[in-house]
C-alpha cells in the first residue's frame, strides 16, 4: 500500500523504455514519494526491465496506476503541473523546480490533489497535454543541450519536493567520539607553549606576548575532538623525545 504522506503524484506520460520508468520509481522513493501513474507505456505493462531498474523500489512499480491518456491520469486531480524545457506558445505561469514544489506543498496542505506530468523520452510532451496543465516547470538547464532524461527531471523534481516538505539538516558534523573541552584545549595550549618556550620560538622577547596571544587565539579557532588533542599532545611528545635522542 502506498505510504500515507501527503505528496503529488507523479505521471509518466507514454513512457518509451521500462529501464526509465525503473529509474523513475528509484528517483521517487529516493524522496519519499510513491504515487506512480503510467499512461500508455509504449512496451506494455508490466515491464521486466524496469523492474530489474527499479531494484529496492520495485513496489512503486507493483503500485503504480495504468491510464490509457492523459486526461484519464489527471482527472481526479486540482492542479497540475507539466515539466517541459521548450516553450510552448501557451500562456501558462511557468515555475523553477523550487518554486512550483514549494507551490505544490502549499496546496497539498491545503487539502488540493496535485501532479507533475513528465513526458516521454524521444519528444517530450505534446500540446495537447500541456494544454490540460495549469503551471508549466521549467528546468533552468544549458540552453545549449536542454534535453533532460526522463529519470533525471523525475529525481529532480522529486528532490525539490523533499526540499519544500521535509524538515532538511543544511549541515552537521558526524561526530566520533567527543567535542574537547575548554580545559582540554587550555592543557594542549600550554603544553605547546611550554616546548616552543624551550625551543626558543617565542623571540624577540618584546613580541612574546603577542606570539603568545595568536598562539591561544589558533588553538580557540580549531574545532578538536579529545582524540585530536590527544593525538596532538602525542605528536609534541614524540618530536622531543626524538630531539633529546638526537
Amino acid at each position: 500500500m502506498p505510504t500515507g504522506q501527503p505528496q503529488p503524484a507523479f505521471v509518466l506520460l507514454r513512457p518509451q523504455m521500462g529501464e526509465n520508468i525503473g529509474a523513475a520509481a528509484r528517483g521517487m522513493w529516493n524522496f519519499g514519494l510513491d504515487r506512480m501513474r503510467i499512461t500508455d507505456p509504449r512496451d506494455g505493462w508490466p515491464n521486466q526491465k524496469a523492474v530489474a531498474m527499479a531494484s529496492g523500489a520495485g513496489r512503486l512499480l507493483d503500485e503504480a496506476q495504468l491510464f490509457g491518456t492523459t486526461e484519464e491520469a489527471v482527472a481526479d486531480c486540482t492542479y497540475v503541473y507539466a515539466t517541459t524545457a521548450r516553450p510552448r506558445g501557451l500562456t501558462k505561469p511557468v515555475l523553477s523546480p523550487e518554486a512550483a514544489m514549494a507551490d505544490a506543498a502549499r496546496r497539498i496542505a491545503e487539502g488540493g490533489k496535485v501532479a507533475v506530468m513528465f513526458g516521454p523520452e524521444r519528444a517530450g510532451m505534446e500540446n495537447s497535454d500541456i494544454a490540460l496543465a495549469n503551471a508549466i516547470i521549467s528546468v533552468p538547464v544549458n540552453p545549449e543541450f536542454s534535453s533532460l532524461n526522463l529519470a533525471q527531471c523525475v529525481l529532480l523534481t522529486a528532490y525539490e519536493w523533499r526540499r519544500a516538505s521535509a524538515e532538511i539538516v543544511h549541515e552537521r558534523m558526524d561526530m566520533q567520539g567527543d567535542w574537547a573541552t575548554q580545559i582540554e584545549m587550555e592543557k594542549l595550549a600550554e603544553h605547546y607553549e611550554d616546548r616552543l618556550e624551550e625551543a626558543g620560538f617565542f623571540f624577540p622577547e618584546d613580541k612574546a606576548p603577542h606570539m603568545r596571544q595568536n598562539l591561544r587565539n589558533l588553538w580557540s579557532r580549531m574545532p578538536l575532538t579529545r582524540a585530536d588533542v590527544q593525538m596532538l599532545h602525542g605528536i609534541l611528545r614524540q618530536m622531543v623525545r626524538w630531539k633529546d635522542r638526537g
